[in-house]
């Protein structure tokens, strides 16, 4: 907090120094990066991008504040128009954090395999949640045919609305958000020290423009995409398992905005070391983070003790997004 002068007459005081910022839009972005040197001792190291500082709690916020600002730069987006997407729940509530500061009505389709406290949020955001009901997973677990039938419902409420459709899955500007920001953040926070990149796919959003920025920084940088084991489409491995914890990622394929001239390797994490580390995390470094975060830092450690990267190497992820979002998940489900 700025100082104050000091109040002599029980007036208002007056800050001499301010930062004060226009909407939670400028809240976006320029999250901190930590080192989490009490959960992995090295040798090497693992530094992590806190996006569950956002304000929608997740790295969500930076592609939905891009995505939209380039419809509205385009035309397709106009003053007061609706706007619809499909979601797991962290995109929603960045979409909700951007459309309530700019006025657009925002509804959101999403599974009711996804955490319930997203839905919460979201609506406490101001927009609508529609939850459909699941065809194959379970609650905590989302399988793709899941995604593909709120789809269709969001696809209906996009012709009854008339309403701009974000598309995250295929929208470049999914992609560009990170490495507009996300990569060059990185590469300032770390002094220019970035020997691999490694994160969890979902849309490939983050993975695609931040090992992009970071490479034309850096070629000699290695880039790791992140799967669940037993859903490692990217891999090229037969899926055996299309259920897992990893909320919002590891669908069983290959997705839109994924490219492989970018990517070094693939990691896979087990749903009971996506576990491990995110209790961890929180036990050791005081950060309370969801379940990709936990298989990112798994990954992450993995990587360091596989003899891929040299054994001094500043390994960086990041903790996609807070731990509140999440029900805790039946025992059963981690087996």
């Amino acid at each position: 907090m700025a100082p104050v002068e000091k109040n002599l007459n029980n007036e208002q005081p007056k800050y001499l120094k301010g930062d004060i910022k226009a909407s939670a839009l400028e809240l976006i972005g320029n999250t901190p990066i930590v080192a989490l040197d009490r959960v992995y001792k090295g040798p090497g190291r693992i530094l992590a991008k806190c996006e569950f500082m956002n304000p929608g709690a997740s790295i969500k916020c930076r592609s939905s504040l891009n995505m939209i600002n380039r419809a509205i730069e385009s035309g397709e987006l106009k003053p007061g128009d609706p706007v619809i997407e499909i979601t797991s729940g962290n995109q929603g509530c960045g979409l909700a954090v951007v459309c309530a500061v700019l006025g657009h009505p925002l509804t959101l389709a999403m599974s009711k395999g996804n955490s319930v406290q997203r839905a919460l949020h979201m609506e406490a955001l101001g927009a609508k949640v529609v939850r459909v009901d699941q065809v194959k997973g379970t609650y905590g677990s989302v399988a793709y045919a899941d995604v593909e039938v709120v789809r269709e419902v969001c696809s209906k409420l996009v012709e009854e609305q008339n309403a701009y459709f974000v598309n995250q899955f295929s929208n470049e500007a999914n992609a560009d958000a990170h490495y507009k920001s996300t990569g060059p953040e990185i590469w300032e926070q770390t002094g220019h020290h970035v020997d691999a990149f490694v994160a969890a796919v979902g849309t490939a959003g983050t993975f695609m423009g931040t090992t992009r920025y970071l490479k034309e920084q850096n070629p000699n940088m290695k880039a790791y995409v992140v799967e669940p084991a037993g859903a490692e489409a990217i891999a090229g491995c037969p899926i055996s398992k299309p259920l897992h914890l990893l909320q919002g990622s590891g669908y069983g394929l290959i997705p839109d905005l994924f490219r492989y001239e970018v990517m070094d390797g693939s990691l896979s994490v087990t749903d009971e070391e996506a576990s491990r580390y995110m209790k961890l995390i929180g036990e050791k470094e005081g950060l309370y983070v969801g379940y990709t975060s936990g298989a990112n830092v798994a990954a992450a450690a993995k990587l360091l003790e596989s003899g891929l990267v040299p054994e001094d190497a500043w390994v960086v992820t990041v903790l996609a997004d807070t731990g509140l979002k999440y029900t805790p998940v039946p025992e059963e489900l981690t087996k």
